[in-house]
Protein backbone atom coordinates (compact mmCIF):
# COMPACT_ATOMS: atom_id res chain seq x y z
CA UNK A 1 0.00 0.00 0.00
CA UNK A 2 0.99 3.33 -0.97
CA UNK A 3 0.25 6.93 0.53
CA UNK A 4 1.06 10.76 -0.75
CA UNK A 5 3.94 12.44 1.06
CA UNK A 6 4.74 15.66 0.92
CA UNK A 7 7.91 15.64 3.54
CA UNK A 8 9.77 14.14 6.22
CA UNK A 9 11.61 15.42 9.27
CA UNK A 10 14.34 12.98 10.50
CA UNK A 11 14.83 14.93 14.28
CA UNK A 12 11.61 16.22 15.02
CA UNK A 13 11.38 17.61 19.31
CA UNK A 14 8.15 19.08 18.44
CA UNK A 15 5.30 17.25 17.73
CA UNK A 16 5.40 14.08 20.22
CA UNK A 17 7.21 12.92 22.88
CA UNK A 18 11.11 12.87 22.45
CA UNK A 19 13.06 12.59 19.47
CA UNK A 20 10.92 11.84 16.38
CA UNK A 21 10.37 11.03 12.31
CA UNK A 22 7.68 13.13 10.79
CA UNK A 23 5.85 11.99 8.10
CA UNK A 24 3.80 15.55 6.90
CA UNK A 25 1.45 13.76 4.20
CA UNK A 26 -0.38 15.41 1.29
CA UNK A 27 -3.66 16.41 1.35
CA UNK A 28 -6.44 18.33 3.55
CA UNK A 29 -10.36 19.00 3.54
CA UNK A 30 -10.02 21.92 5.84
CA UNK A 31 -8.61 25.48 4.27
CA UNK A 32 -7.36 27.63 7.66
CA UNK A 33 -6.44 31.29 6.93
CA UNK A 34 -3.91 30.48 9.51
CA UNK A 35 -1.93 27.41 7.61
CA UNK A 36 1.82 27.73 6.90
CA UNK A 37 1.37 24.86 4.90
CA UNK A 38 -1.31 25.32 1.65
CA UNK A 39 0.82 23.44 -0.61
CA UNK A 40 -0.16 20.26 1.73
CA UNK A 41 -3.84 20.89 0.13
CA UNK A 42 -3.76 18.99 -2.82
CA UNK A 43 -3.38 15.58 -2.26
CA UNK A 44 -1.50 14.44 -5.54
CA UNK A 45 0.70 17.26 -5.22
CA UNK A 46 2.45 14.80 -3.00
CA UNK A 47 4.73 11.55 -3.84
CA UNK A 48 3.69 8.81 -3.71
CA UNK A 49 5.61 6.18 -1.31
CA UNK A 50 4.83 2.81 -0.83
CA UNK A 51 4.44 1.98 3.51
CA UNK A 52 7.17 0.03 3.48
CA UNK A 53 9.56 1.84 1.79
CA UNK A 54 8.55 4.60 4.13
CA UNK A 55 9.02 2.41 7.51
CA UNK A 56 12.58 1.96 6.28
CA UNK A 57 13.35 5.49 5.79
CA UNK A 58 12.22 5.98 8.90
CA UNK A 59 14.03 3.10 11.06
CA UNK A 60 17.41 4.57 9.90
CA UNK A 61 17.15 6.79 12.61
CA UNK A 62 15.53 4.95 15.57
CA UNK A 63 18.77 4.94 17.32
CA UNK A 64 17.82 8.65 18.20
CA UNK A 65 14.44 8.31 19.67
CA UNK A 66 15.78 6.41 22.55
CA UNK A 67 12.31 5.31 25.06
CA UNK A 68 10.31 7.96 24.54
CA UNK A 69 10.40 9.56 20.62
CA UNK A 70 8.81 7.60 17.62
CA UNK A 71 7.17 8.39 14.44
CA UNK A 72 4.03 11.37 14.18
CA UNK A 73 2.17 11.55 10.93
CA UNK A 74 1.10 15.41 10.34
CA UNK A 75 0.28 16.72 7.28
CA UNK A 76 -1.78 18.24 5.81
CA UNK A 77 -4.20 16.14 7.53
CA UNK A 78 -3.17 12.29 7.94
CA UNK A 79 -7.05 11.00 8.43
CA UNK A 80 -7.57 11.58 4.49
CA UNK A 81 -5.37 8.43 4.03
CA UNK A 82 -6.80 6.21 6.84
CA UNK A 83 -6.28 2.65 4.97
CA UNK A 84 -2.59 3.83 4.03
CA UNK A 85 -2.31 4.81 7.96
CA UNK A 86 -3.68 1.58 9.34
CA UNK A 87 -0.96 -0.25 7.15
CA UNK A 88 1.83 1.87 8.08
CA UNK A 89 1.21 1.88 12.02
CA UNK A 90 0.71 -1.84 11.75
CA UNK A 91 4.19 -2.39 10.36
CA UNK A 92 5.67 0.41 13.09
CA UNK A 93 4.03 -1.64 15.88
CA UNK A 94 5.72 -4.63 14.96
CA UNK A 95 8.59 -3.53 14.90
CA UNK A 96 8.10 -1.73 18.50
CA UNK A 97 7.39 1.91 17.65
CA UNK A 98 5.77 4.93 19.58
CA UNK A 99 3.05 5.90 17.19
CA UNK A 100 1.44 9.70 17.18
CA UNK A 101 -1.06 11.01 14.89
CA UNK A 102 -1.48 14.85 14.30
CA UNK A 103 -4.79 15.34 13.08
CA UNK A 104 -7.65 18.05 12.89
CA UNK A 105 -10.09 15.79 13.14
CA UNK A 106 -11.97 17.40 9.83
CA UNK A 107 -12.52 13.51 8.18
CA UNK A 108 -13.98 11.86 11.77
CA UNK A 109 -17.38 10.74 11.15
CA UNK A 110 -19.53 8.00 13.23
CA UNK A 111 -20.79 6.42 10.09
CA UNK A 112 -19.44 3.71 7.77
CA UNK A 113 -17.18 3.11 6.19
CA UNK A 114 -14.79 5.29 8.33
CA UNK A 115 -15.82 4.41 11.67
CA UNK A 116 -14.49 0.98 11.46
CA UNK A 117 -11.45 2.13 10.07
CA UNK A 118 -10.90 4.67 12.51
CA UNK A 119 -11.58 1.86 15.86
CA UNK A 120 -8.90 -0.08 13.73
CA UNK A 121 -6.21 2.96 13.38
CA UNK A 122 -6.50 3.07 17.55
CA UNK A 123 -5.06 -0.13 17.67
CA UNK A 124 -1.68 0.98 16.20
CA UNK A 125 -1.81 4.78 17.37
CA UNK A 126 -0.46 5.87 21.30
CA UNK A 127 -1.10 9.21 21.74
CA UNK A 128 -2.74 11.70 19.12
CA UNK A 129 -2.16 15.28 18.75
CA UNK A 130 -5.23 17.11 18.04
CA UNK A 131 -5.93 20.74 16.87
CA UNK A 132 -9.13 22.51 18.46
CA UNK A 133 -8.70 25.43 15.66
CA UNK A 134 -12.23 26.98 17.22
CA UNK A 135 -14.25 26.01 20.04
CA UNK A 136 -17.71 28.26 18.48
CA UNK A 137 -18.95 26.57 15.16
CA UNK A 138 -19.85 30.03 13.87
CA UNK A 139 -16.36 31.37 13.74
CA UNK A 140 -14.53 27.59 13.03
CA UNK A 141 -16.29 27.84 9.72
CA UNK A 142 -14.92 31.55 9.48
CA UNK A 143 -11.83 30.50 10.22
CA UNK A 144 -11.29 27.02 8.49
CA UNK A 145 -14.23 26.68 6.00
CA UNK A 146 -15.23 23.38 8.13
CA UNK A 147 -18.31 23.04 10.69
CA UNK A 148 -16.43 21.46 13.98
CA UNK A 149 -18.96 19.26 15.58
CA UNK A 150 -17.45 16.13 14.16
CA UNK A 151 -14.69 17.18 15.80
CA UNK A 152 -15.39 17.54 19.19
CA UNK A 153 -17.21 14.50 18.69
CA UNK A 154 -14.29 12.56 18.10
CA UNK A 155 -12.57 14.47 20.84
CA UNK A 156 -15.73 12.95 22.83
CA UNK A 157 -14.93 9.58 21.69
CA UNK A 158 -11.08 9.71 22.05
CA UNK A 159 -11.99 10.30 25.50
CA UNK A 160 -14.35 7.34 25.71
CA UNK A 161 -11.96 5.00 24.93
CA UNK A 162 -9.44 6.60 27.22
CA UNK A 163 -7.08 7.46 24.19
CA UNK A 164 -4.05 9.70 25.14
CA UNK A 165 -4.33 12.92 23.59
CA UNK A 166 -2.57 16.49 23.55
CA UNK A 167 -4.63 19.25 22.45
CA UNK A 168 -3.33 22.36 20.38
CA UNK A 169 -4.72 25.51 20.03
CA UNK A 170 -3.27 28.01 17.53
CA UNK A 171 -4.41 31.57 19.10
CA UNK A 172 -4.91 34.27 16.48
CA UNK A 173 -5.72 38.00 17.02
CA UNK A 174 -9.34 38.75 15.85
CA UNK A 175 -10.28 35.11 15.28
CA UNK A 176 -9.32 32.83 18.23
CA UNK A 177 -7.64 35.23 20.61
CA UNK A 178 -10.61 36.08 23.10
CA UNK A 179 -10.83 35.41 26.41
CA UNK A 180 -14.74 33.97 25.85
CA UNK A 181 -13.65 31.44 23.15
CA UNK A 182 -10.87 30.37 25.42
CA UNK A 183 -12.74 30.15 28.49
CA UNK A 184 -15.31 27.80 26.29
CA UNK A 185 -12.49 25.66 25.09
CA UNK A 186 -11.02 25.20 28.68
CA UNK A 187 -14.80 24.07 29.70
CA UNK A 188 -14.59 21.79 26.68
CA UNK A 189 -11.20 20.03 27.77
CA UNK A 190 -12.51 19.60 31.15
CA UNK A 191 -15.22 17.22 29.97
CA UNK A 192 -12.71 14.92 28.41
CA UNK A 193 -10.65 12.35 30.47
CA UNK A 194 -7.88 11.67 28.38
CA UNK A 195 -6.21 14.81 27.93
CA UNK A 196 -2.52 14.47 28.78
CA UNK A 197 -1.25 18.33 27.60
CA UNK A 198 -2.68 21.51 26.58
CA UNK A 199 -0.74 23.52 24.51
CA UNK A 200 -1.22 26.95 22.71
CA UNK A 201 0.53 27.92 19.26
CA UNK A 202 1.08 31.67 18.50
CA UNK A 203 0.26 32.33 15.21
CA UNK A 204 2.86 33.28 13.35
CA UNK A 205 3.09 34.69 9.51
CA UNK A 206 6.13 32.10 8.42
CA UNK A 207 3.27 30.60 5.52
CA UNK A 208 2.31 33.67 4.23
CA UNK A 209 4.84 33.58 1.41
CA UNK A 210 3.33 30.05 0.36
CA UNK A 211 -0.04 31.66 0.05
CA UNK A 212 1.31 34.52 -2.18
CA UNK A 213 3.41 32.17 -4.31
CA UNK A 214 0.41 29.77 -5.16
CA UNK A 215 -1.77 32.67 -5.95
CA UNK A 216 -4.57 32.15 -3.02
CA UNK A 217 -5.20 35.25 -0.89
CA UNK A 218 -4.09 35.19 2.26
CA UNK A 219 -7.04 36.34 4.78
CA UNK A 220 -5.26 37.20 7.53
CA UNK A 221 -2.74 40.12 5.56
CA UNK A 222 -2.20 42.38 8.14
CA UNK A 223 -2.67 40.70 11.65
CA UNK A 224 0.20 40.57 13.70
CA UNK A 225 1.30 37.29 16.03
CA UNK A 226 -0.20 38.06 19.24
CA UNK A 227 1.67 39.71 21.94
CA UNK A 228 3.75 37.72 24.95
CA UNK A 229 0.73 39.10 27.16
CA UNK A 230 -1.82 37.43 25.36
CA UNK A 231 0.19 34.16 24.81
CA UNK A 232 0.54 34.38 28.83
CA UNK A 233 -3.21 35.10 29.14
CA UNK A 234 -4.16 32.04 27.20
CA UNK A 235 -2.06 30.22 28.89
CA UNK A 236 -3.11 30.80 31.99
CA UNK A 237 -6.58 30.53 30.49
CA UNK A 238 -6.41 27.01 29.04
CA UNK A 239 -4.00 25.95 31.95
CA UNK A 240 -0.96 24.54 29.81
CA UNK A 241 2.08 23.30 30.73
CA UNK A 242 3.05 27.05 30.43
CA UNK A 243 0.41 28.30 32.92
CA UNK A 244 1.76 30.76 35.78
Amino acid sequence: MYGYIHSTESFGSVDGPGVRFIIFVSGCPMRCQFCHNPDTWDMMSGEKIEADDLVKKAMRFKAYWKKDGGITVSGGEPLMQIDFLIELFKKFKAQGVHTTIDTSGAPFTREEPFFSKFEELMKYTDLLLVDIKHIDEEKHIELTGRKNDNILDMLRYLSEIKKPIWIRHVLVPERSDYDEYLTRTREFIDTLDNVERVEVLPYHTLGEPKWEKLGIEYKLDGINPPSEERIKNANNILRTKNAE
